[in-house]
């Protein structure tokens, strides 16, 4: 990723005479064929993985499809409003988008308000709908850090003024989610703001110094959680523990040995059948390996690497600050999510509970993920306006 100087402006020049239209007609078609391609991946995938399931559940095949139908039609919904609004203008959010998650991630210990399912409290119950707050922190977090970063530019190798106050907000959010407990949200959320500071210029020092601080935190937290002690365990040796913690990880890899180069066919699936728990959502991945083969498997790994891959060119090629590290950290969260997802489908990390981004069956992650793919939709067609000798003026002007 180029550097920008500490001279760079903030903000993104509007270019003179553009509409709305025009930016839409301009997005990166690359990454919008990607998005669009791993959509509808997840609707055959969702499907195919979950109506054995629904079926013994509530007796209609179709009902977890329909659902994520709704959701991916909100997720167009949400990416349709965010690509049509100027990059910079998320920087007036960030404050507000950040209190508003803490409040979200708080309501839901509140007894009456927070869901458990699965012995993690992760959603927020609100009349009719559920909502995953650690959803809507992945989005919050990429847009403060890109926001105090590229308004701190000249003192972010600081300790006191440009590491530690950005650590300790988006540390406060990912103890949050780590007490609900979802393990593989904050990790996400911490390897973004480690990312982030790295990118920005903070000292090599200063990280160090935070990962040595972090070391004793994470052995307490897994002294004191015999369930996560337990799947580290279940990681080293998966077979040992097939019957028992390591279950999921054994029946994954049992879907990828069987789905050979080719695959068994979309539908004819096995592992989805009660064997591999969450299969629709957690572990889609492992369906698709025996469903798709490996040749479907790296298709997928194709189609993010090229979404991911894009997203960070948007990045690397735009000229102002903040719509660079906002960006940035969003493809830095996607790409990380899948990889984590990708990795615990073939044993290569211990379990978590990470939707595929795009694919899996879940609405907040879906819904969240589309809207910050419309920023970058929206940036990679104002970078594109530039580029293209478009007569630019200042915001304002």
């Amino acid at each position: 990723m180029k550097k920008t100087g500490t001279n760079a402006p903030t903000t993104m020049p509007v270019a003179h005479g553009w509409g709305t239209n025009d930016y839409l007609r301009n997005v990166d078609p690359q990454l919008a064929g990607a998005l669009v391609a791993l959509v509808g991946l997840g609707i055959v995938m969702v499907y195919s993985a979950s109506a054995v399931r629904a079926d013994e559940a509530g007796g209609d095949p179709t009902r977890l499809l329909v659902r994520h139908l709704l959701a991916v039609g909100l997720g167009f919904a949400a990416l349709a409003i965010t690509s049509r609004i100027p990059v910079d203008r998320w920087a007036r959010f960030a404050t507000p988008f950040l209190i508003l998650t803490v409040v979200l991630l708080s309501l839901v210990f509140v007894p009456g308000l927070g869901r458990r399912v699965n012995g993690a409290v992760r959603w927020l119950s609100l009349g009719p709908l559920s909502v995953q707050p650690a959803e809507i922190a992945k989005l919050a977090v990429a847009v403060y850090l890109a926001n105090v970063l590229a308004k701190k530019r000249e003192q972010i190798s600081e300790f006191s003024v440009g590491f530690l106050p950005p650590v300790a907000i988006v540390g406060t959010l990912a103890l949050l989610v780590l007490l609900q407990p979802d393990f593989g949200t904050a990790a996400v959320l911490v390897a973004m703001l480690g990312l982030m500071l790295f990118v920005a210029g903070a000292r090599i020092a200063y990280l160090v110094f935070a990962v040595g601080a972090a070391v004793p935190f994470a052995l307490h937290y897994l002294a004191t959680r015999p369930h996560a002690r337990a799947r580290i365990e279940a990681f080293l040796d998966p077979e040992a523990y097939r019957a028992s913690i390591g279950y999921q990880a054994w029946e994954s890899l049992v879907s990828f040995g069987s789905g050979g180069v080719l695959g068994l066919g979309l539908g004819r699936g096995n592992q989805k059948l009660f064997f591999l728990p969450e299969s629709h959502t957690d572990f889609i991945f492992s369906v698709v390996g025996q469903e798709l083969g490996f040749v479907g498997v790296v298709l997928v790994m194709g189609a993010f690497a090229v979404l991911v891959g894009r997203t960070l060119a948007t990045a690397r090629r735009l000229p102002c600050r903040f719509p660079m590290f906002l960006v940035f950290a969003i493809g830095v969260w996607i790409g990380l999510q899948a990889l984590v997802h990708m990795a615990v489908a073939v044993a290569l990390l211990p379990t978590k509970g990470l939707t595929l981004p795009l694919v899996s069956y879940g609405r907040s992650s879906l819904i969240v993920t589309m809207a910050a793919l419309g920023i970058v939709l929206r940036a990679s067609a104002e970078q594109r306006a530039l580029e293209h000798g478009v007569s630019p003026r200042r915001r304002g002007s």
